[in-house]
């Protein structure tokens, strides 16, 4: 089975989970101070929901940033990463997208099916941070948000230094205190079937 909540929970709760419903999608709230600056992060877990067209484009519609999530066990979910890439841009109209590649279990390094190398190039194609990370380790699960954010307010900054729209800029009462972020973290993996059709 292949899910993306376990990232979300490390982030959120520092809790791991050994059983989830991956079907389900969540959304999430979390505070955090980043560079010395606070945020109020509103986090959506998509939970693969990609068979539903029209929820899949408005999350990509009103999204500020993405993660696009991958296990480095399933070489599958790592050519599912750049479909997801070209739905994002393709619904977006632009290339230009604060984006995360992330590569997640990397604890299970005997079952490694996607290697560092790969994702380091996929990431360079996208133009984006890469990490490889473990929810179950927690390691580099914090740094992945981050990341996402300082995304989000660097390509927020170039706009406003370039002209942008007067909602493109950013407003001094955005700096308040927590500076909230409407932004949905998609964190995607496309679910795999059997021929039962339950979930793999």
């Amino acid at each position: 089975m292949l899910c993306s909540k376990p990232v979300t929970l490390q982030f959120v709760s520092h809790s791991f989970l050994d059983y989830h419903d991956p079907t389900i999608e969540d959304s999430y709230q979390q505070q955090a101070v980043i560079d010395g600056e606070a945020a109020l992060l509103d986090i959506l877990d998509t939970a693969g929901q990609v068979e539903f067209t029209a929820m899949r484009d408005q999350y990509m519609r009103c999204g500020e940033g993405f993660i696009i999530c991958y296990s480095v066990t399933d070489r599958h979910s790592f050519q599912e990463a750049s479909e997801y890439r070209k739905l994002i841009a393709r619904v977006r109209l632009t290339e230009d997208i604060p984006l995360v590649l992330v590569a997640n279990k990397l604890d299970l390094q005997s079952q490694r099916k996607v290697t560092t190398e790969e994702g380091k190039t996929l990431a360079k194609q996208f133009g984006c941070p890469f990490y490889e990370t473990s929810a179950a380790l927690r390691h580099y699960i914090d740094e992945a948000f981050f990341s996402l954010v300082r995304e989000i307010r660097r390509k927020e900054e170039q706009r406003a230094l370039n002209g942008g729209s007067s909602s493109e800029k950013i407003h001094p009462r955005r700096r308040s205190r927590w500076w909230r972020l409407r932004s949905i973290f998609a964190l995607v993996f496309r679910r795999r079937r059997n021929a039962t059709g339950i979930n793999q």
